[in-house]
């Protein structure tokens, strides 16, 4: 267990529900939405580098137990919630999902304390879609989309209607913003056809990078490289998961108007 007990835990009322949030640093926001199954020990650490980089760690808490290391049960028993169903289903269906809603809420909350030009928001594995999908939004100025995982039955889905995407361009567009997206080559739940649909999409907005497979150090339970700054990041300088990582902070910071570190 993680006791997260360098964050502030908060929480935050949306649509007469209300979320846990935990929240550590200064400076402008960014949201790191959790992987499945919710707020590992993993997901606090990225939390934690954006926290060392001057920037402030918005980390809403969705499913699972906070600080737990993950597993397969725990993801299992996590998807199987009816909230996440119901989120997932609305979201696929163009639906027009409450937590899409809660997390531009969140950033609207996260940005008007924090200040600064707008927030990052980093979404990863199940969340890696909502990221792109909070692009459509002014305040959202540095989206990253690691390994976006959904939906599981189509490998050239994006999990965003085709008129939502072409808003999201235009908003893009209009505003300079581009959106990173990491992979890793080899990896079954994000595969090269998501990458080709979303740079189809969004035009150079898009801004791929492909890691090889030698480079993810752990694979935990799913078997093979996927989760590029969580579990198969290695720590260690001249790794390509790190180097990734940097990019990524550098990335937060440059946008967000604060010196990268």
């Amino acid at each position: 267990m993680d006791p997260l007990d360098d964050f502030d835990r908060r929480t935050v009322m949306h649509d007469d529900r209300t979320f846990a949030v935990y929240v550590a640093g200064d400076g402008p926001a960014v949201l790191v939405l959790p992987e499945m199954p919710g707020i590992t020990p993993d997901v606090a650490r990225i939390a934690r580098w954006v926290r060392d980089a001057g920037l402030s760690a918005w980390v809403p808490s969705h499913v699972g137990v906070d600080g737990a290391d993950p597993s397969m049960e725990r993801t299992i028993e996590s998807m199987g919630s009816p909230c996440v169903r119901r989120e997932f289903e609305a979201f696929a269906t163009g639906a027009g999902s409450p937590m899409v809603g809660w997390l531009r809420h969140l950033a609207g909350v996260a940005h008007a304390e924090c200040g600064g030009p707008g927030v990052g928001v980093i979404g990863m594995c199940f969340t890696g879609n909502f990221a792109l999908a909070m692009a459509i939004d002014p305040t959202v100025l540095a989206p990253v989309m690691s390994q976006p995982s959904l939906p599981l039955d189509d490998p050239a889905g994006t999990f965003i209607a085709d008129d939502d995407l072409v808003a999201i361009r235009a908003r893009l567009d209009r505003d300079d913003v581009e959106v990173r997206a990491y992979r890793f080559e080899g990896d079954t739940y994000c595969q090269a056809a998501r990458f080709d649909a979303l740079s189809s999409a969004l035009g150079d907005r898009f801004r791929p990078t492909v890691l090889p497979d030698d480079a993810a150090g752990e694979v935990g339970w799913v078997g093979v490289p996927h989760s590029v700054v969580t579990t198969s990041l290695v720590d260690e300088h001249g790794e390509l998961t790190a180097a990734v990582r940097d990019e990524i902070i550098e990335f937060f910071a440059t946008s967000l108007g604060i010196p990268a570190i």
